[in-house]
């Protein structure tokens, strides 16, 4: 976008974390026996900014596709084995009496885990509120409990606290490895340092299970955007290529939120190696984000000399959501991409089914990269 605010004034402090470094979560301490089934064949969710402040008539509606789907199958190496919420779970300012309404509610009937990464929403502070709290103490209760358990909030629901260790921290496993960042309340994201070292780390590690398990990076703020709301970020570009050159590792895909539609970007190198970033912020917020026309004087381009990004597919007019499988095949591992979308027409009582918009598919092998 042209004129960049500077609003780093309002960065927040990270809450400490549950666990210990280097918060790593294992998928077996949250699914047990039933991940052993996830070697050959994993399926999962991803969908981001499912909250709305607003009323939006395709929160519950994003929701209860989401848990259709996870329920339409009885093998366990098909089904959706979690959902992995992209950021903003709540609007405006992640606070704990909005969590019945915009998450708990919805995605009541959802029948498998639901991890998360915060999103700008989730780490903000109302400023009228009348009670005292810091920024993310709501989604760190919901997401990163140091066990298991009712949730005293939750309007009776029958959803557990989850326990990952970190408002960043990665989920290990037996096909993937992902990769989750926290980037702050900031409009285009801000990362620490301790977190980009700690990111370093982490893709080094995951980078030593490949190819036998894929590296996903996962963040709020969209790093490439043609939305005429947010657009690119130049601040998650730098974040994320300075960190890939500095541990000499590039991951297999990314995915964000932040924007409200879907977007499936493909960056490629000087070295002709190739990664796909992917944009899924259409979960059910009252007002998706529409697509800049190429004359569009509110959005800068890329540098083409620097940024060597294509837009492949979009949808900027429909709520939807991903369901991904990662299959393991004789030459490696197969990620398979599906973004499905729904009815547009909110008169509609008996809303169908989702409807499969794009299919894409990116083959993870072993890499050899090339930094300049």
């Amino acid at each position: 976008m042209n004129h960049l605010p500077d609003d780093s004034h309002v960065v927040k402090p990270l809450p400490h974390p549950t666990g210990t470094y280097p918060y790593r979560l294992n998928i077996r301490e949250v699914l047990g026996d039933v991940s052993w089934f996830l070697k050959q064949r994993m399926s999962f969710h991803m969908v981001g900014d499912t909250g709305s402040l607003r009323h939006s008539a395709f929160q519950a509606r994003i929701a209860s596709a989401l848990a259709q789907q996870a329920s339409e199958h009885s093998s366990a190496s098909e089904k959706p084995a979690f959902l992995f919420h992209l950021g903003d779970v709540v609007y405006n300012h992640g606070e704990a009496s909005e969590y019945p309404k915009q998450f708990f509610m919805p995605y009541e009937e959802y029948p498998a885990p639901i991890f998360a990464i915060a999103g700008n929403h989730d780490g903000d502070i109302n400023p009228d509120s009348t009670l005292i709290y810091q920024s993310l103490d709501t989604f760190m209760d919901v997401f990163c409990d140091t066990y298991r358990r009712k949730i005293m909030f939750a309007a009776g629901s029958k959803r557990l606290s989850m326990i990952q260790p970190n408002v960043y921290w990665t989920l290990q496993t037996p096909l993937a490895h992902f990769i989750g960042l926290y980037s702050n309340v900031t409009k285009h994201g801000t990362i620490t340092a301790e977190q980009r070292e700690w990111f370093i780390e982490e893709l080094r590690n995951a980078d030593m299970h490949r190819p036998d398990q894929a590296l996903i990076v996962c963040l709020h703020h969209a790093p490439y955007s043609a939305d005429t709301n947010h657009g690119s970020s130049p601040a998650m570009i730098a974040f994320l290529e300075e960190a890939f050159k500095a541990a000499d590792v590039r991951p297999d895909i990314v995915f964000s939120g932040h924007v409200h539609n879907y977007q499936r970007f493909t960056k490629t190198y000087e070295d002709g190696s190739s990664v796909p970033y992917i944009v899924s912020g259409a979960g059910g917020y009252a007002d998706l984000h529409p697509i800049a026309s190429v004359a569009d004087p509110r959005v800068a381009d890329l540098d083409t000399d620097r940024h060597q990004v294509r837009l492949e597919n979009f949808c900027d007019d429909r709520f939807g959501f991903l369901q991904i499988t990662i299959e393991r095949r004789e030459n490696g591992l197969l990620l398979v991409g599906e973004y499905y979308t729904m009815c547009p027409d909110i008169r509609m009582q008996n809303q169908p089914k989702a409807t499969l918009f794009e299919r894409f598919f990116v083959p993870i092998r072993n890499k050899a990269y090339s930094f300049y």
